[in-house]
Order: C-alpha cells, then structure tokens, then sequence
C-alpha cells in the first residue's frame, strides 16, 4: 500500500471530529476511546450521548479551569491536531489559545503596603477595566480619568469576591494570588489517627488544595465520587492547614456523618466539636452547619438570621460540601470570604442553575479531578452496572397525559402505577441484597410503601427516626429502604448495593450522579452494585432520563436498556 494510503486510512481512524462551533464528536467505537474521553474530560464538557458519538462542547469555563489545574494551550492543541480526523478550525485554535491566555492575564495580589491590587502585564485591559462605570465602587485608586491606572487597581477588601464575579462575567476571570489569614490556630490534637492514611489520590486532592501553602493554592474544587472518601480529602485539609474550620453541609443527616468521620479519624473527642443547627446552637474550634440553617429568615423582607456564624469567628478554613448544591445567599455572603481559605468538595461540578462560574470565582477553580471508572478499576469504588427499565403507560393514563401541559405530562409520566409492579419484581429478585429504593414525589413513595411494607424516609421524617431507620439499613436488619430526594446527598449507606429510582427531578445530571453515588461505596465482598431507573416510555420521563444519564456517561457508564411492557414479560425482559 503507498504511504500516502497508509496516511489517508490512519487519519480516517482517528477519533474526534472538532467542529468551528466548539463542539467535538467523540467515535464511541474506537479502541482508545476511553482515554481519549478521559482527556477531553478536562476540557471540554459532554453535551449529549448518543449510542455512537458522543458530544462534547468546549466553553470558556471548562478552558479555565483547565488553565488552572495546569494544562496548556499547546498540550490541548497537541492533543487535539493526534486524535483529531481533519485539521483543527482556526477559530478554534484561537478561541482555546485566547481563553488559556485570558488565565493569569488579570491577576489580584498584594503590593508591600498590604494593598490589594488588580495588575495586569497588559495595561489596556486595566483600562477597559477602570472604563467600566458599575465597577467603580469597587476600587480605591480611581481618579477622574481612569486611563491613569495602568499600573494597577487597588481593590477595596470588602469587594474582592465581587470584583472576581463581575469580571468573569466581562470575560476576564481573576487568578486571585492576594492570599489568606490564618485564622486561629488550633489548640486542639487533630492529627489523623494512627494506622490512618489518606489513599494515594486523596492525598493528591489534598496536596492540589494546598499547594505547599502557597497563594495558588487554598481555594478551590475537588470532584470526587460519592463513596470515594470527599471528607477525607476535607480532614486532610484541615490538618495541613490547622486552623478553626466551618463545615457547611446540605442537611443533618450529612452533618452528623462528618462528625463520625471526625471522630473516627483523627484524635478530637466530641468537646472539639461544634454544631450550628435547628437542634444546638454550639461553636467550636471544627463548627458543623447545614446550607438551610445560614439561609434561615422569616420573611423575603428580612435579613439571614444565622449568617453571623461566618464573620464572628477567626475561621481559617470554610469546607463546602456538596458546593453544587451552594445556595445563591451563600453565594453572596461568600464573596465577602474571600480572605479565609475555601473548598468546594462535589461529585460534579455541574450546577443546573449555570452558576458554574460563580463557584469558579468565589470558591476557586476545578483543583483535582478523577474519572470515577478509574476509581473503579482501582477498587476504591464499587464496580457498577447502569440498567434503564421502560414502562409502558397504561392507556387511560395515556389519554390524560396526551391532553396535560408538558410540566403535567412529566409528573403523570414519572408517577406511572406500572412503575410500582416492576419495583416489587426487583425486590423479590434481589432478596438478599440491601435495596435503596429512591423517587421524587411523596405520595407515589407512599404507595409503594403500602404495596411494599417498606420504610419510608422524607424531610418531614424526624432526624432521629431519620437515624435509627439508616442504622438498621446499615446493619441489615431492614433490606428495603424508601427515600424521598433527602437521600441524594452524603447518606453513608456502605452496604446498599441496589439503587432503584423511580422518579427524578426533570433533566437532572447531578441528581443522577449522587444516586448512584448511594451504591459505590466498596462492598465487604468485594460485589458489584446496580443502578436502575425506571422510566416510563415514549414520554417526557424517557426524555429527562436521557438529560439525567449525560454525566455518567461523561464517567464512562453505559445504560443497559431494557422493556417491561406487561407484568407477564417484566420477568423475561429483566
């Protein structure tokens, strides 16, 4: 065969089709698929997923915070022009070049009077910035003509989080090297227990946080998997930064979670630790709260009542767990904390309000990062299986639901009766596995509780109740467990090896994510997990589900799709 063939037929092979419009297609079939999907990870974010190419779009967000944890324009390039089947657009070179270039470009750092300054070693852009009227306020330096401030602008202290938020949104994000306070130093014995030891990428988390204390490091992201040991990482940091820490969590139940691991882990004993909830109102060297306590107010009208815990104590470290989950008045009286150290600690950073940008500039960017199949290979996470089982819906209901809105279509679909007959068959064939049966809406729950006899947990469940039904789970003592959407987030359930969601909220990619997240915890017998969702089909519920699955396929899980058309084949389907 001529070279020249030869060169033809290889470039054919190669994987990525990048197009002028940012979006890259991904050949699912090609042998190096999964490193090649594992590297665009960390640029680019996935779109859509069909059976053979998979969709990526490039955007600004996603070139940052490749920017900050290391990467380059021309390792991206370099990247993109091997697996790529035709020559890359120019407008795309330029747009990855000019993005990689924009980090770094405006840098926040402190002169020798102790000054924040915003400098630039390209004076027009500190021009254009002095040139923006609504960003005046902001700094201290501004004289009648704003073309003087080449040299830098110095940023009031109180306005360093809105300064990075505002500039973001103008296309410049900051790369914020002012640095931290201490805060307090502990006068506690934290030191991790003896015969504990972070796992290898827990300490690569860790140590990316920090940086050697240096102002790159301190504020930032980890994205780990449920079950991948996220507190850990949190523990980690405080220990390398030994200062008082507020830890925010989404509910109570996760509170209470991290006060085991404190305990469990390091050498604290329970007067070291403090809680800020409904229940206690206690603050301690390592303080516990949840998002629905700070943003706690009894009218629209007035103030946050509890958000006085950020600034009366000499916090040297805010730990953010769930940060997807961070409320917008958290988000605001964050930008405020700009001086005491932050991390983000998250399964996915999608966000599906787009606030992506605002973790970005106010919690610090994408710090460490780990495909959660490599986690699996590597036997920290369970290995798991992903099954979507189809509904039929039955023919007076079809009728309704032709007729309804499509908000009304979504929940007679997600609610579908024929959605309670396949659970019961899965139970029964998973008899003697731990079953963690999770939906969106209350009063199906309550129906399949009746069909059932399972427990069911919702938020207006006790949290004591809450605990003692966990702690029987745990034990096995119960083998069906009915949650509501409380138990999306940080319930430690390490021996549930059986998901099954039988609604979800809409087109919800970090909702999807977190459930599975339920079953990865490693198994005692080192067993696989399985996650089913059962969607009722030809309808807007099979839709969603196809918007859900999109970040776990970014992971590299693969839904296997099954029918349950009528009780007498849901056996032979499944």
């Amino acid at each position: 065969m001529p070279s020249e063939q030869r060169v033809i037929d290889n470039s054919y092979r190669k994987p990525l089709i990048v197009q002028s419009d940012r979006t890259i297609f991904l050949e699912v079939d090609h042998p190096d698929f999964e490193d090649i999907r594992n590297r665009l990870m960390e640029f680019a974010e996935l779109e859509k997923s069909p059976e053979h190419v998979h969709i990526y779009r490039i955007t600004p967000i996603s070139l940052w915070n490749a920017a900050a944890a290391g990467s380059s324009a021309e390792s991206i390039l370099e990247f993109l022009n091997e697996t790529s089947r035709y020559p890359i657009p120019s407008t795309i070179r330029k747009e990855i070049q000019d993005h990689l270039d924009q980090f770094g470009k405006i840098r926040l750092v402190r002169n020798d009077n102790d000054d924040m300054r915003l400098v630039s070693d390209h004076p027009t852009i500190i021009t254009e910035i002095a040139h923006q009227k609504h960003l005046r306020e902001y700094f201290a330096n501004l004289s009648a003509d704003p073309s003087e401030a080449v040299d830098g602008l110095i940023v009031r202290p109180e306005y360093r989080g809105q300064v990075k938020l505002a500039l973001i949104k103008l296309g410049f994000p900051v790369e914020d090297l002012a640095g931290y306070r201490q805060g307090k130093d502990f006068s506690i014995n934290f030191d991790l227990g003896s015969g504990f030891g972070l796992r290898p990428y827990q300490q690569s988390a860790v140590d990316a946080f920090y940086a050697k204390g240096h102002v790159t490091g301190g504020s930032g992201v980890v994205v780990l998997p449920c079950g991948a040991g996220k507190t850990i990482v949190g523990l980690g940091a405080m220990e390398k930064i030994g200062s008082y820490t507020l830890i925010l969590t989404t509910n109570h139940t996760a509170l209470r979670q991290w006060r085991r691991e404190l305990l469990e882990k390091t050498q604290l004993g329970e007067d070291d630790i403090g809680e800020y909830s409904g229940e206690v109102k206690r603050i301690r060297p390592i303080t516990l709260t949840t998002y629905s306590i700070l943003t706690y107010r009894k009218s629209k009208t007035e103030g946050f009542h509890h958000f006085h815990l950020f600034s009366e104590q000499p916090w040297g470290l805010i730990i953010y767990d769930e940060v997807h989950l961070l409320p917008a008045p958290v988000f605001r009286f964050t930008a405020e904390l700009q001086s005491t150290r932050r991390l983000g600690l998250t399964a996915t950073l999608v966000r599906e309000d787009g606030k992506e940008d605002e973790v970005f500039s106010l919690i610090g960017p994408k710090k460490y990062d780990l495909p959660w199949r490599s986690l699996e290979h590597d036997g920290w996470i369970a290995e798991a299986g992903c099954v979507e089982i189809r509904v039929d819906l039955e023919d007076a209901d079809r009728s309704t639901y032709v007729l309804s809105s499509n908000r009304q279509k979504f929940r007679i679909a997600s609610e579908n009766a024929k959605k309670l007959e396949v659970v019961r068959y899965l139970i029964e064939e998973h008899e003697n596995d731990l079953v963690l049966v999770i939906g969106q809406y209350i009063n199906q729950l309550r129906d399949l509780q009746k069909s059932i006899g399972a427990p069911l947990i919702t938020g207006k469940t006790p949290n004591k109740e809450r605990e003692v039904l966990y702690g029987q789970f745990r034990r096995g003592e119960i083998k069906v467990l009915i949650v509501s959407k409380v138990g999306n987030f940080a319930v430690d359930l390490p021996n549930a090896n059986v998901a099954v969601q039988i609604s979800g909220t809409f087109g919800s990619r970090q909702e999807e994510a977190q459930r599975l997240g339920r079953i990865l915890r490693p198994k005692e017998n080192g067993g696989p997990a399985i996650f089913y969702s059962l969607v009722t089909k030809n309808t807007r519920d099979q839709e969603f589900a196809q918007k859900r699955q999109l970040f776990l396929t970014e992971q590299g899980y693969k839904y296997d799709i099954r029918e349950a058309n009528t009780s007498d084949h849901i056996s032979r389907n499944l």
